[in-house]
């Protein structure tokens, strides 16, 4: 019956295997095959699909899922693509579990990042608008000014676009604090580099409710109590979108 279909970048999601995101792409590049198969991109399965991706087979184990807060070092990058990049962030926690990140952190930076292998739960925060705040600490090349506060805090034109106004706070002479809830491509570092700074370091040290406080290169669970803050602000901004996007009725004079 249709209710029991589900599309095949959802099974492998809901599984833990890889984002949605993710999952479009594997599909896109033929290495999944449902019943031998290579799939198009939409194609729904039923539970007797049986599904591979690289030729080994996906399966829901039906295990508790796994949330890391994970402090990643400079020179580590974010990908599962563990063939192509021998930096990669798998290989370095090396977690008895298949989990990926939620996100990115680039190379050059540091900080705090989410691992799982939820990924139901990646597409809640990558969705999330309002509440998907992240801090962090950066260091400049030269003294920073108040007209480089300001002009952070209000918008900066980068990739064919004006950032969101944001909290900007000058902690010492080379030093400001950031909290975004936007996710551009390297944006501070653009941001940075449009008002003639460059960034000597960057630290994220917080991602919503969930705050960097484990050593460099080390990684722990998240708490019962930041998980379950966590899922509440979700579902709070996923509130608000929706009471966005909802048409206004105009009320009768």
């Amino acid at each position: 019956m249709e209710e029991n279909l589900k599309r095949i970048n959802k099974f492998l999601s809901e599984v833990g295997y890889c984002s949605r995101r993710e999952a479009d792409k594997l599909i896109e590049a033929g290495r999944v095959t449902i019943n031998g198969k290579v799939p198009e991109m939409g194609t729904k399965i039923s539970k007797s699909d049986v599904v591979h991706v690289d030729g080994k087979l996906v399966k829901d184990t039906n295990e508790d899922f796994v949330y890391l807060a994970f402090n990643k070092p400079i020179g580590i990058v974010c990908t599962t693509d563990t063939r192509v990049e021998k930096d990669n962030i798998i290989d370095y926690i090396n977690y008895h579990k298949r989990i990926f990140p939620i996100g990115r952190l680039d190379k050059p930076s540091e900080g705090l990042i989410l691992l799982t292998d939820d990924g139901d739960i990646v597409n809640r925060i990558l969705r999330a608008g309002y509440n998907n705040e992240k801090e962090y600490l950066v260091t400049v090349n030269k003294p920073i000014s108040q007209t480089f506060i300001e002009r952070m805090s209000n918008g900066v034109p980068i990739l064919n676009t004006i950032t969101k106004k944001c909290f900007v706070e000058k902690l010492d002479t080379n030093e400001f604090r950031i909290i975004l809830t936007q996710g551009l491509n390297r944006q501070i570092r653009r941001m940075c580099e449009y008002l003639d700074y460059e960034v000597e370091s960057l630290k994220r040290v917080r991602i919503m409710n969930i705050k960097l406080d484990m050593p460099i290169g080390t990684y722990r669970e998240l708490t019962q109590e930041e998980f379950k803050e966590l899922n509440a602000l979700l579902d709070n901004s996923a509130k608000r979108m929706a009471e966005e996007k909802s048409p206004t009725r105009k009320k009768r004079t």
